[in-house]
């Protein structure tokens, strides 16, 4: 367990390196050019401060780093059986991709959901402004990439990395659509499996960039990076569906317990729930109705957590998401990743 921890704390001591080189705030002239390519003499330090600082400031509150953390050990395995196109050093570098484009989802996530607090302080949009950070996003979308631009790979690997990188993209916003049309939509409850594509795609694509990304900088081939990617992606629905539990019981760090009932969320307990007990849909959505309205502190999210409690599947529903967790995390044999993931699972669900 030792060297497990180790390893982690190696990894993570780094990839925090990383992040605070591609954003540091010291706007010297090289970060400007990779930023932006030459500018304007007008342009001056503080409009650039105002575009960045939501992004800088969410992520130095810092998180749960696994995404990256994951990049680097499909780096690693993939590295072990070919030859890497960078070395351990390089590779951190991109690191910022999936950290970058997960900070910019979340901002955005915030602002779509109607969402408070993030981290346990105000979400960006209070604190900045939904114009500012609306905007401070979208450019880290497009930020998280320079660091394939200032890579020594060929112009042939820079493209596939590219390739990747906006097909995920756009499957994360392809995801964020279902999710933003079933919480508009009290009435309308999705099925199980159009659940779990909504959060392939949402949660999912973050994870898959993540191993994608990782493989082929270790060398593998896109066949192998893919496999790799798509049993990411599936620990990336178990991941959500521990999310969505916790959100319902324990409350998710940072966030109050039940912050979804008020999102009008259909997380998987409710969908479980719904087809278990037909019955109760119409309550549990003017339960979300008036939660949206009244707020988090509105004793209708509590009613709605106790609708839920009495089918059980709030406890079914963990379930399925440690199993979806380790059965695919078995699928890549390897010790690390495993530990990884089931570090991330709080211990009451075990």
């Amino acid at each position: 367990m030792a060297k497990l921890e180790t390893v982690f704390t190696n990894h993570l001591e780094k990839i925090e390196q990383s992040l605070d080189k591609a954003i540091r705030m010291d706007f010297s002239q090289e970060w400007q050019n990779n930023a932006f390519g030459k500018l304007p003499e007008a342009v001056t330090k503080s409009f650039i401060q105002n575009l960045i600082e939501p992004n800088k400031n969410l992520i130095t509150l810092g998180g749960k780093r696994w995404r990256p953390l994951l990049m680097m050990l499909c780096y690693q395995m993939a590295a072990a059986k070919n030859k890497p196109l960078v070395n351990i050093e390089q590779a951190y570098d991109f690191t910022q991709l999936v950290e970058f484009v997960h900070t910019a989802s979340l901002i955005h996530d915030d602002i779509e959901d109607g969402a408070d607090l993030r981290r346990g302080k105000p979400a960006a949009h209070i604190t900045y402004g939904l114009d500012t950070s609306l905007n401070a996003a979208s450019w880290l979308y497009f930020a998280a990439p320079i660091c394939i631009n200032n890579s020594t790979l060929s112009q042939e690997s820079k493209l596939l990395l590219y390739q990747v990188y906006t097909e995920e993209l756009r499957r994360l916003h392809l995801g964020q659509a279902m999710d933003i049309y079933w919480h508009r939509n009290p009435a309308v409850f999705p099925l199980q499996a159009e659940y779990n594509s909504m959060v392939k795609c949402k949660t999912g694509t973050l994870a898959s960039l993540a191993a994608k990304m990782g493989s082929l900088l270790g060398g593998a081939s896109k066949e192998e990076s893919d496999k790799v990617g798509e049993i990411a992606a599936n620990i990336g629905i178990g991941f959500q569906i521990i999310d969505d539990v916790q959100n319902l019981t324990i409350g998710n760090p940072g966030k109050k317990r039940g912050d979804d009932i008020v999102e009008g969320k259909k997380s998987l307990p409710v969908i479980l729930h719904v087809s278990k007990m037909p019955e109760d849909k119409d309550a549990i959505a003017t339960a979300m109705e008036r939660a949206s309205k009244e707020g988090i502190e509105s004793d209708s999210v509590e009613l709605c957590i106790k609708i839920l409690e009495k089918s059980g599947c709030i406890q079914e529903a963990a379930k399925m998401g440690i199993d979806y967790i380790k059965e695919n995390c078995a699928l890549l044999q390897s010790d690390l990743i495993t530990q990884l993931f089931d570090k991330m699972i709080p211990e009451v669900f075990k």
